[in-house]
């Protein structure tokens, strides 16, 4: 068991988010999440704020900090596609894309990283995905969003490390969520052919993996990527 801390998810209302929020609550930490709409599992505390706003998320972190004490983890999960090809993607696609799933990283981490100095202690987690190093078709703004997270972690890891500080990048595969469901039978199985595995993650495998990286054992990782992918982005 690790010792317990206080947890903040984004995007913690649904899929990924969701079950990295359950997990965390099961292994007996103080589970906040933020969301702009829905709730987070039973056992957390959900705070309204979104992630390109960042008097909103100072707001929701203070809110945290007075009911469960200062965040000494931090999961930076909330993200968004717009999925298209380059010739159609808009600035605005691009841009959107890029504010909501780097720049909002960005502004919930230097919140954060204020107790974490404070404690000299943190645990900074950036949910990434394969794609972010594989690259997708289609993927332009996202691909772009998720690699940049890699360059932020392995940033913070070179100016915050001596304050025992981690900042790493989970990067996961195809996770069975709603978003995967909705793809037609013979898409699904077209990319399970190309995942090693053989097939499409639990998300609850996700969520273990953080939970694992936040806990007491992981102290001397930081600025990984951990892939979480069945084996679909090998030397990426």
């Amino acid at each position: 068991m690790s010792t317990p801390r206080t947890v903040l998810i984004t995007g913690g209302n649904r899929g990924i988010g969701y079950a990295i929020a359950e997990e965390f609550v099961t292994a007996g930490h103080r589970v906040a999440v933020t969301a702009r709409s829905g709730e987070g599992p039973a056992g957390s505390l959900t705070v309204r704020a979104d992630v390109t706003d960042s008097a909103a998320l100072d707001a929701a972190f203070s809110e945290v900090e007075q009911k469960l004490g200062a965040v000494e983890v931090v999961v930076a999960n909330a993200g968004i596609t717009r999925d298209m090809l380059l010739m159609r993607m808009s600035d605005d696609d691009f841009d959107a894309v890029v504010d909501t799933n780097l720049g909002g990283a960005f502004r919930v981490v230097k919140r954060a990283s204020k107790g974490m100095l404070k404690a000299r202690f943190g645990r900074i987690i950036l949910v990434s995905s394969v794609v972010g190093l594989l690259g997708g078709a289609g993927q332009v703004n996202y691909s772009s969003s998720k690699a940049g997270l890699v360059g932020m972690a392995r940033s913070i890891t070179r100016e915050l490390g001596g304050r025992g500080i981690t900042a790493n990048v989970v990067a996961p595969g195809f996770i069975e969520t709603d978003m995967t469901a909705e793809l037609p039978e013979a898409q699904q199985l077209e990319y399970k052919k190309s995942i090693p595995a053989g097939r499409f993650a639990a998300p609850s495998e996700v969520a273990k993996v953080i939970v694992w990286l936040a806990g007491d054992d992981a102290g001397y990782i930081s600025g990984a990527v951990i892939p979480v992918d069945g084996g679909l982005g090998m030397g990426h």
